[in-house]
């Protein structure tokens, strides 16, 4: 039997006939353990509980909110078993297992015929995107989103943010704030970006917080975003930083990753796409004051993960996974450089 899988796992999935050589690791993710096994059409997953520390209260807004938009898909006469995730209770009717050594794992339905991407190809299909992501807040806009559990607290709360960086300055654990004084100047500068979203002023939806491409499938056939995957982040929220994060990974020019930052700019016409998809999608349901933050919301998401960066560059790298030493030093420049071109391009940003 494969040595990351128990069979503890597979009978309690009632999936004992299942062997080693069924299993096939699954995508690219870097949070979870994925599986596909094809002979029974499905993905056996493991959660990863250093993120996701409460499996219960991830699976219960999993499942609550797959089974809100089946029902909304249902009756629009759309195929449920397509257009959302579907997730396979154990023998014993819960929705995720814990193993011996405290491995959670949870099974769902293969949706099949599908395609995802890492990089918008062109701006149709980036559209798309947006308009998956636009028609996601829509279907929920009357879901209760308060009733959702933070599985992350504070994941969107710029303000926060800047407290961890501000502490990861001060204690400078691998002494190296010297090397970093021209990114910390323009993160403090731009302080204002993290107290511009608040509760009192805007909607709380039902929002997806990480909305990259690869986040949906394709139809094989139609070319159309058919399902929007991934759903352990989604959380109550703001529009505003779905929008955001849609434009941070999709309208750049370059990877988050590129050392060369000449290379780093916003893809206005890939911008404008994705903002035509996402308010179509949404348009029933943003009000006019989200839709006009939405530019804000791609700034604020932008200079929010460059604090990330940079915080994990001096903490000593010990979040994000990095492949060389000034991994994350490499990251902070790119997003500082992407928002740097989005402050010049603002003012067209607000046209559309």
């Amino acid at each position: 039997m494969n040595s990351t899988v128990s069979d503890s796992v597979l009978t309690a999935f009632d999936l004992s006939d299942v062997g080693s050589s069924d299993l096939r690791a699954f995508g690219n993710g870097h949070i979870n353990d994925t599986f596909f096994i094809e002979k029974k059409g499905v993905i056996l997953q493991r959660i990863n509980t250093r993120v996701f520390p409460q499996p219960d209260e991830l699976m219960d807004n999993i499942v609550r909110v797959t089974s809100f938009l089946k029902e909304k898909i249902k009756k629009r006469g759309g195929n449920p078993d397509r257009e959302t995730l579907t997730f396979i209770p154990t023998r014993e009717g819960k929705y995720y297992f814990a193993d011996t050594d405290n491995s959670c794992w949870r099974l769902m339905k293969y949706i099949g015929d599908t395609v995802s991407y890492e990089k918008a190809e062109n701006k149709m299909f980036f559209r798309e995107t947006g308009l998956c992501f636009g028609s996601f807040i829509d279907d929920l806009s009357d879901f209760p989103a308060s009733t959702l559990h933070e599985v992350i607290p504070d994941f969107h709360d710029t303000s926060s943010r800047y407290r961890q960086f501000m502490k990861a300055l001060e204690k400078d654990r691998k002494n190296r704030v010297k090397k970093v004084k021209n990114e910390i100047e323009f993160l403090t500068e731009r302080e204002f970006y993290s107290h511009f979203f608040n509760r009192s002023e805007f909607p709380l939806r039902v929002t997806h917080n990480d909305t990259k491409l690869n986040n949906i499938l394709i139809d094989g056939k139609t070319g159309h975003g058919i399902c929007v995957v991934d759903l352990d982040t989604v959380m109550p929220g703001f529009a505003a930083h779905d929008f955001g994060d849609g434009i941070r990974t999709g309208a750049c020019t370059a990877n988050e990753d590129e050392r060369d930052i000449s290379k780093v700019s916003l893809d206005f016409d890939m911008y404008r796409a994705f903002y035509e998809g996402f308010t179509d999608g949404a348009k029933r349901t943003l009000t006019d004051k989200e839709i006009s933050t939405l530019p804000d919301g791609a700034m604020v998401i932008t200079y929010e993960q460059a604090l990330r960066f940079l915080s994990d560059y001096l903490n000593g790298d010990i979040y994000y996974k990095t492949d060389y030493g000034e991994h994350n030093l490499v990251r902070t420049k790119t997003q500082i450089a992407l928002l740097s071109d989005m402050d010049e391009k603002s003012p067209a940003m607000r046209q559309i």
